[in-house]
């Protein structure tokens, strides 16, 4: 849902922990009562972005929000998928895309050619559980080793009551119901982040490295999240990888943690999050981290995206950069993880991450 223009304006709070543009002011009503409300930034003009469907509820309410803000300056998002919008950020098509895995060393390089004098950075914006989905009338929680996951979309578990699912569930009621996987038919940071996670943690039977591109011929696919989402909910025994914001009435996996299972929820997610370094080798403004897909700690949960926009420190087009860095500030600001959070089911930025996140900001040009 899209957070009211009554709490974009009286969040409590806010300009004590947000480093951006979003700060307060006061307003004296009549009866002497004092109300905030948020500053605007003078930033004009229209910038463009592109890549990942998992950030799609919640650029809506990003768009929005900054709007309240910035009301001389417009924000579009395609939410093409992150190959896409890697491929049209690379190609100059747009300034920012928006990534479920960060950008690779190799596209880093690549982006020389649009950035002036510098090449693209990544920095996280949202962070999300990503939910092994499923469709069983009836059941709405399954506990799913990743040994297990990996062979369901293998196609070498293909009943729902497998032994190997039932004796995890011995309370659950599993049909004799033909299992059908859906995975991503287009480039997906999504499908790098599960298969990631697959590799990690179940490594004797995903043996296929992470990859955008789904590494197993055939099965069933669908366009983008909404097109898996769409798949999901037409037949009765199908099981995707989704953003965790897209579930709605469709059941869900528990994943293994520790000794036991645990839940998606952005509680479980934020903590993989908080423990993450940057990965090494990068430049010291680049953000984009090292997630441990295989806890042994209880209640964390480990299959979690971290979704980056990929940035130029220095643009050709100069008078993108102010729109762009005041855009992301609001973003990664309280208020707007705040209404990621409302409108998707994210987990927050911490406020540490945030103030790193502003810092590098602060230096586009």
């Amino acid at each position: 849902m899209r957070t009211s223009t009554k709490s974009l304006v009286a969040l409590t709070g806010v300009c004590a922990l947000t480093i951006s543009l979003s700060g307060c002011g006061t307003d004296n009503a009549t009866t002497g009562s004092e109300s905030k409300k948020a500053e605007t930034v003078s930033v004009k003009g229209a910038v463009a972005g592109a890549g990942a469907s998992s950030q799609k509820s919640a650029v809506e309410a990003w768009k929005a929000g900054f709007k309240e803000v910035a009301p001389d300056a417009t924000i579009t998002y395609d939410p093409v998928g992150s190959g896409a919008g890697i491929t049209q950020f690379l190609g100059g098509g747009v300034a920012f895309a928006g990534t479920d895995q960060a950008l690779t060393p190799e596209e880093v390089e690549k982006s020389k050619a649009v950035c002036k004098d510098s090449s693209a950075i990544n920095l996280p914006v949202y962070v999300s559980p990503v939910a092994v989905a499923f469709n069983l009338e009836g059941i709405k929680s399954l506990n799913l080793r990743p040994e297990v996951i990996a062979k369901i979309f293998r196609g070498e578990i293909t009943k729902w009551n497998d032994p190997a699912i039932a004796a995890d569930n011995k309370d659950a009621h599993l049909p004799d119901t033909q299992i059908i996987p859906i995975h991503r038919a287009d480039k997906s940071g999504t499908t790098e982040n599960f298969t990631e996670y697959l590799h990690a943690a179940a490594p004797s039977v995903w043996t296929d490295k992470p990859s955008k591109d789904w590494p197993v011929n055939g099965g069933e696919s669908g366009d983008k999240t909404a097109g898996v989402v769409q798949a999901l909910k037409a037949a009765p025994g199908t099981i995707g990888y989704i953003d965790a914001s897209q579930v709605s009435d469709l059941g869900s996996a528990a994943l293994q943690s520790g000794s036991g299972f645990v839940p998606y929820s952005a509680e479980a997610a934020a903590k993989v999050v908080a423990s993450a370094e940057t990965e090494p080798g990068r430049a010291p403004s680049d953000l984009a981290l090292k997630l441990n897909r295989t806890p042994t700690e209880e209640g964390i949960y480990p299959l979690v995206l971290v979704s980056y926009y990929a940035v130029c420190p220095t643009y050709k087009d100069s008078a993108q950069a102010p729109v762009v860095k005041e855009f992301i500030k609001f973003v990664v600001s309280e208020k707007g993880q705040k209404m990621a959070a409302e409108s998707a089911g994210s987990a927050p930025l911490s406020a540490e991450m945030t103030e790193k996140v502003t810092k590098i900001l602060n230096e586009i040009k």
